[in-house]
C-alpha cells in the first residue's frame, strides 16, 4: 500500500506552492484556524481597495456542542491599518460573501477588525546596472581627477558609475 501511494504522489513535477501549502497548512490551521489558501487568495477576496491595508489574522470557530455535525459559522479576524478600517466596515458584507464563496459554504458569519500596522513587501524599484568596462572607469576617473575633496570625488565617481551602468543596462534591454 505504501509503495502504491508513493508511486502515485511522485509522478511529475509539482508546483512549489502546493508543496509549501502542504507543509504550512497544518501549522496555520493549528495556530490561526485557517489555511494558507485563504491567505494567498486574500488580494482577490478583499479586492483592489482593501488588499494593501488589511489581511486575515485568524478564524475563530465556536466550540462544538457534542457530536453535532453542523458547525456554527466562524468569526474572521482581520488586521487592518487605520486608513482602511472605515472602508472595510462599509464592505463587510461583500467581504463575508467573498470569503464564504471561497470556502464554498457559509463558513464565516462575522468579521472582527483589529487595527494594527500591516507589513507590506515593497517591490524593488532600483533600475538594473550593467558592469562598467575599463574605458568607462577611466573616463570617470579623468572627469573627477581635479576635484580636491576626496569625499566629493568619491560621491561623483559613484554617481558616474550608476548613470553609465544604468544607461548601458537600458541599451541592452532595448536591443
Amino acid at each position: 500500500m505504501k509503495n502504491e501511494e508513493f508511486s502515485r504522489t511522485r509522478r511529475g513535477a509539482r508546483p512549489l506552492g502546493d508543496l509549501i501549502a502542504a507543509l504550512v497548512d497544518p501549522i496555520v490551521a493549528k495556530k490561526a484556524g485557517m489555511n494558507a489558501a485563504l491567505i494567498q487568495s486574500w488580494p482577490e477576496i478583499a479586492g483592489v481597495r482593501l488588499q494593501e491595508g488589511c489581511r486575515p489574522e485568524k478564524l475563530i470557530w465556536p466550540s462544538r456542542q457534542g457530536d453535532d455535525e453542523t458547525a456554527e459559522p466562524a468569526t474572521l479576524v482581520v488586521a487592518c491599518e487605520g486608513a482602511f478600517v472605515l472602508r472595510l466596515q462599509h464592505e463587510t458584507h461583500e467581504v463575508l460573501a467573498r470569503v464564504n464563496a471561497f470556502f464554498g459554504y457559509p463558513a464565516v458569519a462575522k468579521l472582527r477588525i483589529v487595527q494594527k500596522p500591516i507589513l507590506r513587501l515593497r517591490p524593488d524599484r532600483k533600475l538594473p546596472r550593467a558592469p562598467l568596462d575599463t574605458a568607462q572607469r577611466r573616463d570617470i576617473a579623468e572627469a573627477t581627477a581635479r576635484i580636491d575633496s576626496p569625499r566629493l570625488r568619491s560621491a561623483l565617481e559613484r554617481y558616474g558609475e550608476t548613470v553609465l551602468g544604468r544607461n548601458a543596462a537600458n541599451r541592452n534591454t532595448q536591443s
